[in-house]
């Protein structure tokens, strides 16, 4: 059976990436972006690159926004946001008079970011006013209902992520610690399933402390 190209220019991307030629890898995901919802995972993979590989945070920011406008509810939405808020700030307080981008880019950048953490806040807002709802409903006159007990914090057990497509230890640290600086807390309490810190594998499951 024939691939579709892009199929197969994704599957070579992949296999490229993997080797470790970004360059080539970035072409070949490029070539298969069409514009539509299907090319969503393409940029997220591309931001990746970008991000991690190329440490080029300007196409970062582009394909995460692709990502974003192509699959706003999509499973990575929230990663490509959080990466937003703090990329798009850090790139306009760095820039210098010889910048790649101009600073009315950096105005309309930093203007977009604003918008992102704007609906950010709301989602949150939204959900504290459920939570409160819900806690109404279990009390009465501000004391818990009778045979209630009172709510406790307690340490839940360590998250687990299954491995997708395009997870990196840095991504990761992105997604559960909105930091990619905590990735070797992630090897360290995957020691013994990682062997090979630059290649996850596929369907793994990690432990996420």
């Amino acid at each position: 059976m024939v691939m579709p190209r892009s199929t197969q220019l994704v599957k070579d991307a992949d296999i490229r990436a993997a080797d470790g030629d970004y360059l080539h890898a970035i072409n070949l995901y490029e070539s298969a972006l069409d514009g539509t919802g299907a090319s969503a995972d393409i940029h997220y993979k591309l931001a990746l690159l970008y991000d991690d590989k190329m440490k080029d945070p300007l196409n970062a920011l582009h394909h995460f926004k692709r990502y974003l406008t192509l699959a706003p509810s999509g499973s990575r939405a929230t990663e490509a946001k959080n990466y937003m808020k703090r990329g798009e700030l850090a790139l306009v307080t760095n820039l210098s008079g010889d910048a790649v981008v101009t600073r009315a880019e950096a105005v309309r950048l930093k203007n977009e970011n604003l918008t992102l953490r704007k609906e950010m806040d709301e989602k949150v807002a939204q959900a504290r006013a459920a939570a409160v709802g819900n806690e109404k409903i279990t009390t009465r006159g501000g004391r818990p209902e009778k045979g209630a007990s009172p709510t406790k914090t307690t340490k839940g057990p360590p998250r687990s992520h299954v491995v997708q497509p395009g997870d990196t230890l840095f991504s990761l640290s992105r997604l559960y610690y909105n930091s990619p600086d905590r990735w070797k807390d992630i090897l360290d309490a995957n020691s013994k399933s990682i062997d090979d810190p630059g290649k996850l594998k596929l369907g793994q499951t990690l432990t996420i402390p």
